[in-house]
Protein backbone atom coordinates (compact mmCIF):
# COMPACT_ATOMS: atom_id res chain seq x y z
CA UNK A 1 0.00 0.00 0.00
CA UNK A 2 2.88 2.37 0.68
CA UNK A 3 3.59 2.57 -3.04
CA UNK A 4 0.43 4.41 -4.03
CA UNK A 5 -3.36 4.56 -3.97
CA UNK A 6 -4.27 1.39 -5.87
CA UNK A 7 -7.88 0.53 -6.57
CA UNK A 8 -7.70 -2.36 -4.10
CA UNK A 9 -6.31 -0.16 -1.33
CA UNK A 10 -8.95 2.45 -2.03
CA UNK A 11 -11.69 -0.19 -1.80
CA UNK A 12 -10.38 -1.35 1.60
CA UNK A 13 -10.25 2.26 2.79
CA UNK A 14 -13.80 3.05 1.65
CA UNK A 15 -15.19 -0.22 2.98
CA UNK A 16 -13.86 0.41 6.49
CA UNK A 17 -15.25 3.96 6.51
CA UNK A 18 -18.62 2.73 5.23
CA UNK A 19 -18.88 0.09 7.96
CA UNK A 20 -17.85 2.60 10.61
CA UNK A 21 -20.60 4.97 9.52
CA UNK A 22 -23.16 2.15 9.62
CA UNK A 23 -22.13 0.69 12.98
CA UNK A 24 -20.74 3.43 15.23
CA UNK A 25 -22.57 5.97 17.32
CA UNK A 26 -23.80 9.27 15.93
CA UNK A 27 -21.68 10.84 18.69
CA UNK A 28 -18.44 10.09 16.82
CA UNK A 29 -16.48 13.29 16.20
CA UNK A 30 -13.02 13.23 14.59
CA UNK A 31 -14.06 10.50 12.17
CA UNK A 32 -16.58 12.83 10.55
CA UNK A 33 -14.11 15.59 9.65
CA UNK A 34 -11.13 13.29 9.05
CA UNK A 35 -12.23 10.39 6.81
CA UNK A 36 -8.93 8.53 6.98
CA UNK A 37 -8.07 4.98 8.04
CA UNK A 38 -4.66 4.99 9.74
CA UNK A 39 -2.71 1.74 9.40
CA UNK A 40 0.87 2.82 10.20
CA UNK A 41 2.40 5.80 11.96
CA UNK A 42 5.77 7.08 13.08
CA UNK A 43 6.57 10.46 14.59
CA UNK A 44 4.61 13.16 12.78
CA UNK A 45 3.55 10.90 9.91
CA UNK A 46 0.47 8.73 9.48
CA UNK A 47 -0.15 6.37 6.56
CA UNK A 48 -3.73 5.56 5.63
CA UNK A 49 -5.20 2.34 4.29
CA UNK A 50 -5.41 4.03 0.89
CA UNK A 51 -1.63 4.56 0.86
CA UNK A 52 -1.75 8.32 1.44
CA UNK A 53 0.61 9.92 3.98
CA UNK A 54 -0.32 12.74 6.33
CA UNK A 55 1.45 15.11 8.68
CA UNK A 56 -0.41 14.68 11.97
CA UNK A 57 -0.86 17.96 13.87
CA UNK A 58 -3.71 16.51 15.93
CA UNK A 59 -1.41 14.11 17.83
CA UNK A 60 -4.22 12.23 19.52
CA UNK A 61 -5.72 15.55 20.70
CA UNK A 62 -2.38 16.41 22.29
CA UNK A 63 -1.69 12.95 23.71
CA UNK A 64 1.38 12.14 21.61
CA UNK A 65 4.13 14.32 23.05
CA UNK A 66 6.76 12.24 21.22
CA UNK A 67 4.64 11.52 18.18
CA UNK A 68 3.52 8.09 17.02
CA UNK A 69 5.46 5.00 18.09
CA UNK A 70 8.54 6.72 19.43
CA UNK A 71 11.35 4.19 19.99
CA UNK A 72 11.70 4.93 23.72
CA UNK A 73 7.97 4.34 24.20
CA UNK A 74 7.95 1.10 22.22
CA UNK A 75 10.98 -0.17 24.13
CA UNK A 76 9.37 0.62 27.49
CA UNK A 77 6.21 -1.25 26.50
CA UNK A 78 8.18 -4.25 25.20
CA UNK A 79 10.14 -4.50 28.44
CA UNK A 80 6.93 -4.82 30.44
CA UNK A 81 5.45 -7.34 28.01
CA UNK A 82 8.63 -9.43 27.97
CA UNK A 83 9.02 -9.36 31.77
CA UNK A 84 5.82 -11.25 32.46
CA UNK A 85 4.57 -8.45 34.74
CA UNK A 86 0.81 -8.17 35.27
CA UNK A 87 -0.75 -5.63 32.93
CA UNK A 88 -3.58 -4.44 35.17
CA UNK A 89 -3.19 -4.26 38.95
CA UNK A 90 -5.96 -1.99 40.29
CA UNK A 91 -4.11 0.27 42.77
CA UNK A 92 -1.51 -2.25 43.98
CA UNK A 93 2.10 -1.15 44.24
CA UNK A 94 4.42 -2.35 41.48
CA UNK A 95 7.95 -1.47 40.36
CA UNK A 96 6.50 0.00 37.15
CA UNK A 97 4.16 2.28 39.08
CA UNK A 98 6.90 3.26 41.52
CA UNK A 99 9.15 4.32 38.64
CA UNK A 100 6.34 6.36 37.08
CA UNK A 101 5.51 8.22 40.30
CA UNK A 102 9.19 8.93 40.95
CA UNK A 103 9.66 10.43 37.48
CA UNK A 104 6.39 12.37 37.71
CA UNK A 105 7.32 13.93 41.06
CA UNK A 106 10.71 14.90 39.63
CA UNK A 107 8.94 17.20 37.14
CA UNK A 108 6.36 18.86 39.41
CA UNK A 109 6.42 22.60 40.18
CA UNK A 110 8.53 23.62 43.19
CA UNK A 111 6.43 23.66 46.31
CA UNK A 112 4.26 20.76 45.23
CA UNK A 113 6.69 17.91 44.58
CA UNK A 114 7.95 17.79 48.16
CA UNK A 115 4.50 17.68 49.76
CA UNK A 116 2.20 16.02 47.26
CA UNK A 117 0.03 12.95 46.97
CA UNK A 118 -1.00 11.23 43.75
CA UNK A 119 -4.33 9.55 43.00
CA UNK A 120 -4.59 7.24 40.02
CA UNK A 121 -7.96 7.61 38.35
CA UNK A 122 -9.86 5.94 35.55
CA UNK A 123 -7.81 6.26 32.36
CA UNK A 124 -9.61 9.34 30.95
CA UNK A 125 -8.84 12.93 31.88
CA UNK A 126 -12.48 13.63 32.64
CA UNK A 127 -12.37 11.09 35.50
CA UNK A 128 -9.36 12.90 36.94
CA UNK A 129 -11.36 16.15 36.84
CA UNK A 130 -14.16 14.40 38.71
CA UNK A 131 -11.65 13.23 41.30
CA UNK A 132 -10.25 16.74 41.73
CA UNK A 133 -13.71 18.25 42.25
CA UNK A 134 -14.60 15.50 44.70
CA UNK A 135 -11.33 15.98 46.58
CA UNK A 136 -11.67 19.73 47.19
CA UNK A 137 -15.30 19.36 48.20
CA UNK A 138 -14.36 16.69 50.73
CA UNK A 139 -11.38 18.67 52.04
CA UNK A 140 -13.20 21.99 52.44
CA UNK A 141 -16.69 20.81 53.32
CA UNK A 142 -18.00 23.24 50.69
CA UNK A 143 -19.74 22.45 47.40
CA UNK A 144 -19.46 25.35 44.95
CA UNK A 145 -16.90 25.45 42.13
CA UNK A 146 -15.52 28.45 40.27
CA UNK A 147 -14.81 27.87 36.57
CA UNK A 148 -14.31 30.03 33.49
CA UNK A 149 -16.16 30.84 30.32
CA UNK A 150 -14.79 28.88 27.40
CA UNK A 151 -13.47 26.11 29.63
CA UNK A 152 -13.37 22.46 28.67
CA UNK A 153 -12.76 19.85 31.37
CA UNK A 154 -14.37 16.69 29.99
CA UNK A 155 -17.68 15.01 29.21
CA UNK A 156 -18.75 13.31 32.45
CA UNK A 157 -21.39 15.06 34.51
CA UNK A 158 -19.22 16.99 36.96
CA UNK A 159 -16.52 17.84 34.42
CA UNK A 160 -19.10 18.97 31.88
CA UNK A 161 -20.81 21.13 34.49
CA UNK A 162 -17.52 23.02 34.91
CA UNK A 163 -17.07 23.41 31.14
CA UNK A 164 -18.20 26.32 29.02
CA UNK A 165 -20.88 24.36 27.19
CA UNK A 166 -22.73 23.08 30.29
CA UNK A 167 -26.51 22.92 29.69
CA UNK A 168 -27.33 23.67 33.35
CA UNK A 169 -25.73 26.27 35.60
CA UNK A 170 -24.20 24.30 38.45
CA UNK A 171 -20.93 26.19 38.62
CA UNK A 172 -20.19 29.91 38.95
CA UNK A 173 -18.87 31.30 35.65
CA UNK A 174 -15.99 33.76 35.61
CA UNK A 175 -14.56 35.73 32.65
CA UNK A 176 -11.39 34.27 31.15
CA UNK A 177 -9.11 37.01 29.79
CA UNK A 178 -8.36 37.13 26.09
CA UNK A 179 -7.37 39.76 23.59
CA UNK A 180 -9.20 39.16 20.33
CA UNK A 181 -12.63 38.53 21.86
CA UNK A 182 -12.21 40.21 25.23
CA UNK A 183 -15.50 39.99 27.19
CA UNK A 184 -15.00 43.65 28.16
CA UNK A 185 -14.10 44.82 24.68
CA UNK A 186 -10.62 46.07 25.53
CA UNK A 187 -8.14 43.17 25.63
CA UNK A 188 -4.55 43.33 26.84
CA UNK A 189 -3.51 43.86 30.47
CA UNK A 190 -6.51 46.14 31.00
CA UNK A 191 -8.96 43.40 29.99
CA UNK A 192 -7.17 40.90 32.23
CA UNK A 193 -7.39 43.35 35.12
CA UNK A 194 -11.13 43.75 34.62
CA UNK A 195 -11.54 39.96 34.61
CA UNK A 196 -9.50 39.63 37.81
CA UNK A 197 -11.39 42.41 39.57
CA UNK A 198 -14.71 40.84 38.58
CA UNK A 199 -13.63 37.59 40.24
CA UNK A 200 -12.36 39.31 43.37
CA UNK A 201 -15.50 41.39 43.76
CA UNK A 202 -17.73 38.36 43.29
CA UNK A 203 -15.95 36.51 46.09
CA UNK A 204 -15.88 39.43 48.52
CA UNK A 205 -19.38 40.82 47.93
CA UNK A 206 -21.65 39.31 50.62
CA UNK A 207 -24.60 39.84 48.27
CA UNK A 208 -23.03 38.39 45.13
CA UNK A 209 -25.02 35.17 45.52
CA UNK A 210 -21.80 33.16 45.38
CA UNK A 211 -20.83 31.59 48.72
CA UNK A 212 -17.23 30.65 49.43
CA UNK A 213 -16.54 27.79 46.98
CA UNK A 214 -14.79 24.47 47.38
CA UNK A 215 -12.31 25.27 44.63
CA UNK A 216 -11.43 27.08 41.42
CA UNK A 217 -10.55 25.10 38.29
CA UNK A 218 -8.82 26.65 35.29
CA UNK A 219 -6.77 25.80 32.22
CA UNK A 220 -3.46 27.73 31.93
CA UNK A 221 -4.15 27.71 28.20
CA UNK A 222 -7.71 27.10 27.10
CA UNK A 223 -7.54 24.44 24.42
CA UNK A 224 -11.03 23.62 23.19
CA UNK A 225 -11.96 27.20 24.09
CA UNK A 226 -9.83 28.45 21.20
CA UNK A 227 -6.15 28.20 22.21
CA UNK A 228 -6.21 31.14 24.61
CA UNK A 229 -3.16 31.47 26.91
CA UNK A 230 -3.82 32.94 30.34
CA UNK A 231 -1.70 36.05 31.04
CA UNK A 232 0.96 35.15 33.59
CA UNK A 233 0.11 38.06 35.87
CA UNK A 234 -3.58 37.20 35.78
CA UNK A 235 -2.77 33.61 36.73
CA UNK A 236 -0.64 34.84 39.64
CA UNK A 237 -3.56 37.03 40.65
CA UNK A 238 -5.91 34.01 40.67
CA UNK A 239 -3.38 32.13 42.80
CA UNK A 240 -3.15 34.98 45.28
CA UNK A 241 -6.87 35.59 45.67
CA UNK A 242 -7.64 31.87 46.07
CA UNK A 243 -4.83 31.40 48.61
CA UNK A 244 -5.97 34.44 50.61
CA UNK A 245 -9.47 32.95 50.85
CA UNK A 246 -8.45 29.29 51.43
CA UNK A 247 -9.89 28.21 48.08
CA UNK A 248 -7.97 25.30 46.53
CA UNK A 249 -6.75 26.12 43.02
CA UNK A 250 -7.04 23.27 40.50
CA UNK A 251 -4.90 23.52 37.36
CA UNK A 252 -6.21 21.40 34.50
CA UNK A 253 -2.99 20.44 32.69
CA UNK A 254 -4.50 17.56 30.73
CA UNK A 255 -3.66 19.11 27.38
CA UNK A 256 -1.03 21.68 28.37
CA UNK A 257 1.30 19.40 30.32
CA UNK A 258 4.56 17.59 29.49
CA UNK A 259 6.24 20.40 27.57
CA UNK A 260 3.38 21.29 25.23
CA UNK A 261 3.38 25.04 25.96
CA UNK A 262 7.15 25.53 26.19
CA UNK A 263 7.44 24.70 29.89
CA UNK A 264 7.09 21.27 31.43
CA UNK A 265 3.80 22.35 32.98
CA UNK A 266 2.00 25.45 31.73
CA UNK A 267 1.78 26.88 35.27
CA UNK A 268 5.58 27.02 35.29
CA UNK A 269 5.46 30.07 32.99
CA UNK A 270 3.91 32.14 35.78
CA UNK A 271 5.66 30.47 38.71
CA UNK A 272 2.29 29.46 40.15
CA UNK A 273 2.01 26.36 42.33
CA UNK A 274 -1.59 25.09 42.31
CA UNK A 275 -3.07 23.00 45.10
CA UNK A 276 -4.25 20.32 42.67
CA UNK A 277 -3.02 19.38 39.19
CA UNK A 278 -5.14 17.29 36.84
CA UNK A 279 -2.99 15.26 34.43
CA UNK A 280 -3.73 12.92 31.54
CA UNK A 281 -3.07 12.65 27.78
CA UNK A 282 0.73 12.91 27.32
CA UNK A 283 1.59 11.49 30.75
CA UNK A 284 0.63 8.02 29.47
CA UNK A 285 3.05 8.17 26.56
CA UNK A 286 0.17 7.63 24.08
CA UNK A 287 -1.67 5.08 26.26
CA UNK A 288 -4.64 5.81 28.61
CA UNK A 289 -3.57 7.18 31.99
CA UNK A 290 -4.92 9.91 34.27
CA UNK A 291 -3.94 11.12 37.72
CA UNK A 292 -4.38 14.03 40.07
CA UNK A 293 -1.49 15.35 42.13
CA UNK A 294 -2.38 17.46 45.14
CA UNK A 295 -1.14 19.06 48.34
CA UNK A 296 -0.85 16.53 51.15
CA UNK A 297 -3.07 18.44 53.60
CA UNK A 298 -6.01 17.91 51.20
CA UNK A 299 -5.61 14.15 51.51
CA UNK A 300 -8.57 13.63 53.83
CA UNK A 301 -10.87 11.31 51.90
CA UNK A 302 -11.65 7.76 52.92
CA UNK A 303 -10.38 4.56 51.23
CA UNK A 304 -12.41 3.92 48.09
CA UNK A 305 -13.64 7.51 47.90
CA UNK A 306 -12.51 7.55 44.28
CA UNK A 307 -11.72 4.29 42.54
CA UNK A 308 -11.72 2.67 39.10
CA UNK A 309 -10.99 -0.76 37.69
CA UNK A 310 -8.51 0.44 35.07
CA UNK A 311 -6.36 2.76 37.17
CA UNK A 312 -3.53 0.21 37.21
CA UNK A 313 -2.56 0.27 33.52
CA UNK A 314 1.04 -0.94 33.67
CA UNK A 315 1.79 -0.42 29.97
CA UNK A 316 0.66 3.22 30.20
CA UNK A 317 2.78 3.81 33.29
CA UNK A 318 5.86 2.39 31.58
CA UNK A 319 5.22 4.42 28.43
CA UNK A 320 4.55 7.49 30.56
CA UNK A 321 7.78 7.12 32.53
CA UNK A 322 9.75 6.89 29.30
CA UNK A 323 7.98 9.93 27.84
CA UNK A 324 8.37 12.12 30.92
CA UNK A 325 12.06 11.27 31.18
CA UNK A 326 12.71 11.81 27.48
CA UNK A 327 11.01 15.23 27.46
CA UNK A 328 12.91 16.28 30.59
CA UNK A 329 16.34 14.95 29.61
CA UNK A 330 16.22 16.26 26.04
CA UNK A 331 14.90 19.74 26.78
CA UNK A 332 11.83 19.29 24.60
CA UNK A 333 9.87 21.93 26.51
CA UNK A 334 12.52 24.51 25.65
CA UNK A 335 12.51 23.25 22.08
CA UNK A 336 8.72 23.67 21.94
CA UNK A 337 9.04 27.24 23.22
CA UNK A 338 11.58 28.23 20.58
CA UNK A 339 9.98 26.46 17.62
CA UNK A 340 6.49 27.52 18.65
CA UNK A 341 7.55 31.16 18.82
CA UNK A 342 9.00 30.96 15.31
CA UNK A 343 5.87 29.29 13.97
CA UNK A 344 3.65 31.96 15.55
CA UNK A 345 5.71 34.73 13.96
CA UNK A 346 5.36 33.12 10.54
CA UNK A 347 1.65 32.40 11.00
CA UNK A 348 1.05 36.02 12.01
CA UNK A 349 1.70 36.87 8.36
CA UNK A 350 -1.62 35.19 7.57
CA UNK A 351 -3.49 37.97 9.37
CA UNK A 352 -1.95 40.47 6.96
CA UNK A 353 -2.31 38.36 3.84
CA UNK A 354 -5.87 37.10 4.38
CA UNK A 355 -8.72 39.20 5.83
CA UNK A 356 -10.43 35.95 6.84
CA UNK A 357 -7.68 35.21 9.40
CA UNK A 358 -8.73 37.20 12.42
CA UNK A 359 -6.13 36.14 14.97
CA UNK A 360 -3.14 33.85 15.50
CA UNK A 361 -2.25 32.90 19.06
CA UNK A 362 -0.82 30.20 21.24
CA UNK A 363 2.04 29.15 23.47
CA UNK A 364 4.77 26.72 22.59
CA UNK A 365 3.45 24.02 20.26
CA UNK A 366 -0.18 24.73 21.13
CA UNK A 367 -1.23 27.08 18.34
CA UNK A 368 -4.55 28.41 17.05
CA UNK A 369 -5.56 30.29 13.88
CA UNK A 370 -9.01 31.89 14.13
CA UNK A 371 -11.04 32.19 10.92
CA UNK A 372 -13.51 35.06 10.63
CA UNK A 373 -15.90 36.56 8.12
CA UNK A 374 -14.53 40.03 7.30
CA UNK A 375 -17.56 40.77 5.09
CA UNK A 376 -20.29 40.10 7.66
CA UNK A 377 -22.13 42.78 9.59
CA UNK A 378 -19.99 43.41 12.66
CA UNK A 379 -21.93 46.24 14.29
CA UNK A 380 -23.89 43.96 16.60
CA UNK A 381 -20.72 42.78 18.33
CA UNK A 382 -19.23 46.23 18.86
CA UNK A 383 -18.58 46.99 22.56
CA UNK A 384 -21.02 49.43 24.09
CA UNK A 385 -19.81 52.93 24.85
CA UNK A 386 -19.61 54.17 28.41
CA UNK A 387 -21.51 57.22 29.61
CA UNK A 388 -19.63 59.42 32.05
CA UNK A 389 -21.16 61.42 34.86
CA UNK A 390 -21.94 64.36 32.59
CA UNK A 391 -23.76 62.20 30.07
CA UNK A 392 -21.00 62.25 27.42
CA UNK A 393 -20.23 59.07 25.53
CA UNK A 394 -16.77 57.53 25.70
CA UNK A 395 -15.37 54.43 24.08
CA UNK A 396 -14.06 51.76 26.51
CA UNK A 397 -10.44 52.46 27.29
CA UNK A 398 -10.85 56.24 27.17
CA UNK A 399 -9.59 58.32 30.13
CA UNK A 400 -12.00 58.10 33.04
CA UNK A 401 -13.47 54.70 32.15
CA UNK A 402 -13.25 51.55 34.28
CA UNK A 403 -9.54 51.32 33.57
CA UNK A 404 -8.79 54.68 35.14
CA UNK A 405 -6.58 54.52 38.22
CA UNK A 406 -9.37 56.19 40.20
CA UNK A 407 -11.22 52.88 39.89
CA UNK A 408 -8.33 50.43 39.72
CA UNK A 409 -5.15 51.26 41.54
CA UNK A 410 -1.84 49.51 41.29
CA UNK A 411 -2.50 45.78 41.59
CA UNK A 412 1.16 44.89 41.94
CA UNK A 413 2.69 41.50 41.25
CA UNK A 414 3.89 42.53 37.80
CA UNK A 415 6.89 40.23 37.93
CA UNK A 416 9.74 40.37 35.50
CA UNK A 417 9.37 38.00 32.63
CA UNK A 418 5.56 38.07 32.64
CA UNK A 419 3.39 38.72 29.63
CA UNK A 420 2.28 42.14 30.81
CA UNK A 421 1.47 43.47 34.27
CA UNK A 422 -2.06 43.83 35.58
CA UNK A 423 -1.37 47.21 37.09
CA UNK A 424 -3.68 49.82 35.58
CA UNK A 425 -0.97 52.43 36.15
CA UNK A 426 1.67 50.49 34.21
CA UNK A 427 0.28 51.38 30.79
CA UNK A 428 -2.87 52.68 29.20
CA UNK A 429 -5.06 50.02 27.62
CA UNK A 430 -4.72 49.30 23.95
CA UNK A 431 -7.32 50.92 21.68
CA UNK A 432 -10.56 49.01 21.50
CA UNK A 433 -10.83 46.79 18.45
CA UNK A 434 -13.88 44.97 17.22
CA UNK A 435 -13.35 41.34 16.20
CA UNK A 436 -14.94 40.08 13.02
CA UNK A 437 -17.67 37.44 13.39
CA UNK A 438 -16.44 33.86 13.67
CA UNK A 439 -16.54 31.76 10.49
CA UNK A 440 -16.95 28.08 11.43
CA UNK A 441 -17.82 27.04 7.86
CA UNK A 442 -14.64 28.67 6.60
CA UNK A 443 -12.60 26.96 9.33
CA UNK A 444 -14.11 23.63 8.29
CA UNK A 445 -13.17 24.42 4.69
CA UNK A 446 -9.59 25.11 5.77
CA UNK A 447 -9.53 21.78 7.61
CA UNK A 448 -10.73 19.99 4.46
CA UNK A 449 -8.17 21.79 2.31
CA UNK A 450 -5.46 20.79 4.80
CA UNK A 451 -6.50 17.15 4.61
CA UNK A 452 -6.36 17.24 0.80
CA UNK A 453 -2.77 18.48 1.16
CA UNK A 454 -1.86 15.73 3.61
CA UNK A 455 -2.14 17.76 6.84
CA UNK A 456 -4.31 16.74 9.79
CA UNK A 457 -5.52 19.61 12.01
CA UNK A 458 -8.21 19.99 14.63
CA UNK A 459 -10.92 22.63 14.99
CA UNK A 460 -11.83 24.30 18.29
CA UNK A 461 -12.93 27.56 19.80
CA UNK A 462 -16.27 28.90 20.94
CA UNK A 463 -17.73 28.64 17.44
CA UNK A 464 -15.49 25.85 16.06
CA UNK A 465 -13.74 28.55 14.03
CA UNK A 466 -10.17 28.02 15.28
CA UNK A 467 -7.78 25.77 13.35
CA UNK A 468 -5.56 24.13 15.95
CA UNK A 469 -2.01 22.82 15.64
CA UNK A 470 -0.80 20.28 18.21
CA UNK A 471 2.28 18.71 16.59
CA UNK A 472 4.50 16.35 18.58
CA UNK A 473 7.34 17.99 20.47
CA UNK A 474 9.76 16.02 18.30
CA UNK A 475 8.75 17.83 15.10
CA UNK A 476 11.78 18.94 13.09
CA UNK A 477 12.36 22.38 11.60
CA UNK A 478 11.85 20.95 8.13
CA UNK A 479 8.58 19.32 9.13
CA UNK A 480 7.41 22.55 10.76
CA UNK A 481 8.07 24.38 7.50
CA UNK A 482 6.06 21.77 5.60
CA UNK A 483 3.17 22.14 8.06
CA UNK A 484 3.14 25.93 7.70
CA UNK A 485 3.35 25.73 3.89
CA UNK A 486 0.43 23.32 3.67
CA UNK A 487 -1.65 25.33 6.12
CA UNK A 488 -0.97 28.56 4.23
CA UNK A 489 -1.96 26.93 0.93
CA UNK A 490 -5.14 25.59 2.57
CA UNK A 491 -6.11 29.02 3.92
CA UNK A 492 -5.47 30.60 0.52
CA UNK A 493 -7.65 28.01 -1.22
CA UNK A 494 -10.48 28.34 1.29
CA UNK A 495 -10.28 32.14 1.11
CA UNK A 496 -10.51 32.07 -2.70
CA UNK A 497 -13.58 29.86 -2.51
CA UNK A 498 -15.11 32.16 0.12
CA UNK A 499 -14.59 35.23 -2.07
CA UNK A 500 -15.99 33.53 -5.16
CA UNK A 501 -19.25 32.65 -3.41
CA UNK A 502 -20.19 36.06 -2.02
CA UNK A 503 -21.08 39.54 -3.27
CA UNK A 504 -18.04 41.57 -4.29
CA UNK A 505 -19.54 45.01 -4.39
CA UNK A 506 -19.54 47.44 -1.48
CA UNK A 507 -17.44 45.19 0.73
CA UNK A 508 -15.80 46.87 3.70
CA UNK A 509 -13.32 45.03 5.90
CA UNK A 510 -14.21 44.98 9.56
CA UNK A 511 -12.33 47.43 11.85
CA UNK A 512 -9.98 44.74 13.13
CA UNK A 513 -8.76 44.13 9.59
CA UNK A 514 -8.55 47.83 8.73
CA UNK A 515 -6.48 48.42 11.88
CA UNK A 516 -4.05 45.68 10.85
Amino acid sequence: MAGGTSGEARAVHEGILRRQSARESAARTYARALPIVPVRARGLTIEGADGRRYLDCLSGAGTLALGHNHPVVLEAVRRVLDSGAPLSVLDLATPVKDAFVTELFRTLPPGLADRSRVQFCGPAGTDAVEAALKLVRTATGRTGILAFTGAYHGMTAGALAASGGAPDVQVTRLPYPQDYRCPFGVGGPHGAELAARWTETLLDDPRSGVPLPAGMILEPVQGEGGVIPAPDDWLRRMRRLTADRSIPLIADEIQTGVGRTGAFWAVDHSGVTPDVMVLSKAIGGSLPLAVIVYRDDLDVWQPGAHAGTFRGNQLAMAAGTATLAYVRENGLAERAAALGARMLIQLAELTRAFPCVGDVRGRGLMIGVELVDPDADHTASRPASVADEGGDIREPGAPGDLGDSRYFGDCGDARAGGTGGLSATAARPEPTRTPCPAAPDLAAAVQRECLQRGLIVELGGRHASVVRLLPPLTISDEQATAVLDRLTDAVAAAARHHRSHGPHEQRQPCPAQRAG
